[in-house]
This record gives C-alpha cells, sequence and structure tokens, in this order.
C-alpha cells in the first residue's frame, strides 16, 4: 500500500507540467504598476498607490489605465497627478521649492545635532580645574633644595 502511494504521488508530481499554463501578462499592467510605485497614496502613510489597498489607490490605478488607454505619457500623468495633489504625491519630490526642505531638512537637521553633541562633549571631557595656589618663598625654597639633593 505504502508503494502505492509513492507511485501515485510520484506520477501526480510528474505529470503537473502537463497541467501548466504560460501566464500571459497584459503589457497595461506593466505600465500602471510602473507609474503607480511612483505614486504616493493620499490616504495611507507613504506607502505607494501600487502598494496601498485603499480606495482612493485602486482610483488612482484605474485613472493611470483610462489615461494610458487615451494614449497620454508617463510625463503627462504624473503632471495630472501633480497638478491635482500638488509634489506631495510624488513618492521622490523634485528638489525645487518646497521639495528643497525635503532635500536639505534632513541634512541640515544632522549638521544641528553632530555640532551640538561635539560642543557639548568638549565641554564634559575637559573639567575646569582651579589653578595651583602660589608657593609661599619658604616652600619654594624648600622645593629648590629638594630638587638640588635630589640631583635635578
Amino acid at each position: 500500500m505504502n508503494i502505492m502511494r509513492r507511485l501515485l504521488f510520484l506520477f501526480v508530481f510528474l505529470a503537473m507540467p502537463v497541467f501548466a499554463t504560460q501566464v500571459d501578462e497584459d503589457p497595461m499592467d506593466r505600465q500602471v504598476q510602473d507609474i503607480a510605485k511612483d505614486l504616493r497614496c493620499a490616504v495611507c502613510q507613504n506607502q505607494p498607490v501600487a502598494e496601498s489597498n485603499s480606495e482612493l489607490a485602486h482610483d488612482m490605478r484605474k485613472l493611470i489605465r483610462e489615461q494610458l488607454q487615451a494614449g497620454k505619457s508617463r510625463e503627462e500623468i504624473m503632471n495630472y497627478f501633480v497638478e491635482r495633489y500638488g509634489d506631495y504625491i510624488l513618492l521622490n519630490p523634485p528638489s525645487r521649492g518646497a521639495g528643497t526642505v525635503v532635500w536639505l531638512a534632513p541634512v541640515g537637521i544632522l549638521l544641528l545635532v553632530g555640532i551640538s553633541g561635539y560642543l557639548f562633549l568638549r565641554n564634559r571631557v575637559r573639567p575646569t580645574m582651579p589653578l595651583p595656589p602660589k608657593l609661599s618663598k619658604e616652600d619654594a625654597e624648600r622645593v629648590r633644595v629638594a630638587r638640588k639633593e635630589a640631583g635635578q
């Protein structure tokens, strides 16, 4: 009985490719996904339209498909969404206008934190020691005599 099960399993395993069919992908789907991955879902937090399950993202993908079928280019479609939602809709905002702040703010914050940390640690590492008191004339004479005796 065990051999029969193994033979049946082997037969089914070897027969699987016979039942397989080739997957045909619509080229329009690839274009829609390529455009949707560069657009931010306005409802979700920093999630591309291509990955979002919200109704708005679904509508945006549908709109992209309709515009591609109407013969519009990628740039025209991207400009349509930018005109409607602003630069926020782009996952990689341009480095002009308000986008400049988005690109430069992390660098500025990093510099500010680095300089503040350096100044803070510089003052903490070098504690200010009080100056030693001046030696009296008698103490200075004893030091001079002790050095002379030690051979210095």
